[in-house]
């Protein structure tokens, strides 16, 4: 798994039979400077076709250096799911993640399944979230209302009520996660930051209400689910918006993340009987975990990690998991959760 965060490449090898999900072990391979540059770089509707090729055959190369590290480290696979790098996504209509599954497969001898968003799509669906298939799998209760909510670049819930069936769940992003956060302290730091680390700047500076209203007043946050977000939402443009402002950068980067836990709060609601399950980058971040609590006093509050999921491993893990499904020949999407038509089997296999 690699995110909208861009902080690197995420390896989790698990084992899976029927339901049963067991992790294995767990690789992180943070980017270089330069590759973050070059994903941001494709990003932009007037990069070349040239660029985005090139970068589609090297993400391929380090996908497979991180998956045979992980390999050296925990012992051989039968399979690997990769979901690429999204440069473009727009839910219903159309989505590009790149990261060649030819050149995994030559390099690792592993057959390979990839592009799993398109299929969704084609279905009418938002082509996201794929997650809540893994946390169906892996949080439903019997008797308490779950919300799995995981905090990369861009922040989403599943919502299972108990004793879910399938057809039960909702999920949706909420909104931004790390990503506005983490550019305005790479520009706050001049470069030599990539993230608010444990949230210092945060917790420094002073929330600017007037923009946070002004933010808050985006039509998204009201629309009913199924929606999904990226950077086309919450990137360059929407960091311009926040600047326009005046607000000092230490400001902003607290005000960014009061707008992360204010908005996830509005998805979440409230229920007395409901657990928050908390994945991804957010949770070491103690300023988004502290306002979360402190908007959602009545639930319970813990780590995927509580659970026997590590919290940094979740998503890469959930791919696993969808690529375990398309193997199967079963379907991997909740069309509850992204709007589509009706189930699908995600994704192409490059044996």
């Amino acid at each position: 798994m690699s995110g909208t965060s861009l902080d690197g490449i995420d390896v989790a090898i698990v084992e899976v039979a029927g339901q049963r999900v067991k992790s294995i072990g767990f690789v992180a391979k943070p980017y270089t400077a330069q590759v973050r540059a070059a994903i941001l770089g494709v990003s932009d509707s007037q990069c070349t076709t040239a660029a985005i090729s090139r970068l589609n055959f090297q993400l391929a190369e380090l996908y497979a250096g991180a998956v045979r590290d992980a390999v050296r480290r925990f012992g051989p696979i039968e399979l690997i799911g990769c979901h690429g790098q999204t440069i473009y996504h727009e839910g219903r209509s159309n989505t590009l993640q790149i990261g060649e599954p030819a050149i995994l497969a030559e390099r690792t001898g592993v057959p390979v399944v990839a592009n799993f968003r398109a299929r969704d799509i084609a279905a009418g669906g938002q082509g996201a979230p794929l997650v809540p298939f893994a946390d169906y799998l892996l949080f439903r209760h019997r008797t308490r209302r779950r919300i799995a909510l995981n905090i990369g670049g861009i922040a989403n819930i599943t919502v299972i009520p108990p004793s879910a069936a399938p057809q039960d769940i909702v999920a949706f992003d909420t909104g931004p996660g790390n990503m506005a956060i983490d550019a305005l302290a790479k520009e706050y730091s001049k470069g030599i930051l990539t993230c608010d680390r444990d949230g210092k700047i945060a917790a420094s500076g002073a929330v600017n209400r007037k923009l946070l209203a002004e933010l808050l007043a985006d039509p998204y946050y009201r629309r009913k689910a199924p929606k999904s977000a990226g950077r086309e939402q919450y990137g360059a443009r929407f960091i311009a918006r926040m600047k326009k402002s005046g607000v000092p950068l230490r400001d902003l980067i607290t005000t960014a993340t009061v707008l992360t836990a204010v908005t996830i709060a509005a998805g979440v609601g409230e229920d007395p009987a409901s657990d928050l399950i908390v994945s991804g980058g957010g949770v070491h971040n103690p300023q988004i975990m502290a306002h979360l609590a402190a908007f959602l006093p009545n639930a319970r509050i813990s780590t995927s990690t509580d659970h026997g999921v590590d919290a940094d491993a979740k998503e890469a893990i959930a791919f696993a998991v969808l690529a375990y499904q398309t193997w199967r020949r079963k379907p991997g999407n909740l069309p509850s959760a992204t709007g589509a038509r009706h189930p699908v089997i995600l994704g192409s296999i490059t044996p």
